[in-house]
């Protein structure tokens, strides 16, 4: 068993799920709200030993794949008629981020658009927000380290509500619970990750230690996840793509960049449910050319290229190729997207707050050439 402090206190390795309850006593937490999903619960992963003292505690799974603030109100309202001090986040990054915004609305009043970071409510999110603790279950978006969350508001935005004090108050990163999950869902929450680790470091701020980790998760990514997808029950490239996506989340307090940026805003379309790192994953490709067009992203990306081993193709091919061995499409239309939603997806990826990180400056016209290569 590992403990890692930074950014928060994690708790990392097989076995790790077995130090929730401590976990909770430590903080002072008696009466836990559980926020996990009915695909969790369905795996069978709630019922595990570890997880034993909570089957009393009041539970919350209807988490859409893309939280919503009606989603998080009622969590809020189940949160307050229980009397809960507390939030267990048991999941992929939809429960935990859903759980970060019942634990900010638990403790600060008004509406959750008030504490949108576009919308200035950086500045408003105090130290009081609830204690969460977040047990992952794949190994994908990094929020258990995250200090961000990405919810749909009811008038379709989806926006982020970012600040240190949103970070959960302890990680508890347990590979053994990514064992069951499916190979198309390791791929897809695999990229996901890796997708933090590349624009990461592709982000222009200058961030030397943010850049370091996130070639150390690119790393392991690359390596562990085709070993991951052929053979879920493999222990070591399990523990590695959980490795890998947590630095990833560790790392993207630096910026992310275009890919993101579009797929926040395809997420928030009411007309499909599209899967966030199946979203990354399509756009990453097409973004990677773009931004090798700047002589910065080139030299890294060229980096990338040579510790990922390629010596006779792009990282955007090899990405592309990567895609398609894990069956995953590399068109947006057979997601049940249509093309009467790219200026509205347009317009809402330049309003993301990770547009202004991304290594080459994206207009309006150049986020719909980039959707046209993907339809």
């Amino acid at each position: 068993m590992n403990t890692i402090s930074y950014l928060t206190n994690v708790s990392f390795g097989l076995g790790a799920a077995d130090l929730l309850a401590d976990t909770l006593q430590e903080l002072g937490v008696s009466n836990p709200l559980v926020i996990s999903d009915h695909g969790v619960k369905a795996a069978g992963l709630l019922e595990r030993s570890a997880f034993e003292f909570l089957k009393t505690a009041p539970t919350f799974l209807d988490v859409p794949s893309n939280p919503t603030e009606s989603a998080v109100a009622a969590g809020l309202e189940l949160y307050r008629q229980s009397g809960c001090d507390g939030v267990v986040a048991i999941g992929g990054g939809s429960p935990i981020d859903l759980a970060k915004g019942v634990a900010l609305l638990a403790t600060h009043d008004g509406e959750l658009e008030r504490y949108a970071a576009i919308l200035g409510g950086v500045a408003r999110i105090t130290s009081a927000v609830a204690p969460l603790v977040a047990v992952p279950t794949t190994a994908g978006t990094g929020s258990e380290v995250g200090r961000a969350a990405l919810i749909t508001l009811d008038d379709g935005r989806k926006l982020g509500f970012i600040s240190p004090y949103l970070i959960p108050r302890r990680a508890i990163c347990d590979p053994e619970l990514t064992m069951g999950l499916p190979p198309y869902l390791t791929a897809a929450t695999g990229i996901d990750a890796l997708s933090h680790c590349i624009e990461t470091y592709l982000s222009p701020r200058y961030n030397p230690p943010a850049d370091a980790i996130a070639v150390d998760g690119f790393k392991r990514i690359w390596k562990a996840l085709p070993v991951a997808y052929a053979d879920g029950s493999n222990v070591e490239a399990r523990t590695e793509l959980m490795m890998g996506a947590l630095e990833g989340g560790m790392t993207f307090q630096k910026g992310l960049g275009a890919v993101h940026a579009l797929s926040h805003a395809l997420g928030g379309l009411k007309e499909a449910k599209l899967h966030h790192g199946t979203l990354n994953a399509i756009l990453m490709p097409p973004v990677l050319r773009w931004n090798v067009e700047v002589d910065a992203a080139a030299e890294k990306v060229a980096y990338l290229e040579r510790l990922a081993g390629l010596e006779s193709t792009t990282l955007a091919d090899a990405l592309d190729d990567l895609n398609r061995r894990s069956g995953i499409t590399s068109r947006l239309s057979e997601l049940g997207v249509s093309r009467h939603v790219i200026d509205w997806v347009c317009e809402r990826a330049i309003a993301d707050h990770s547009h202004a990180t991304n290594p080459r400056p994206l207009t309006k016209e150049d986020y719909a050439a980039i959707l046209e290569s993907v339809f």
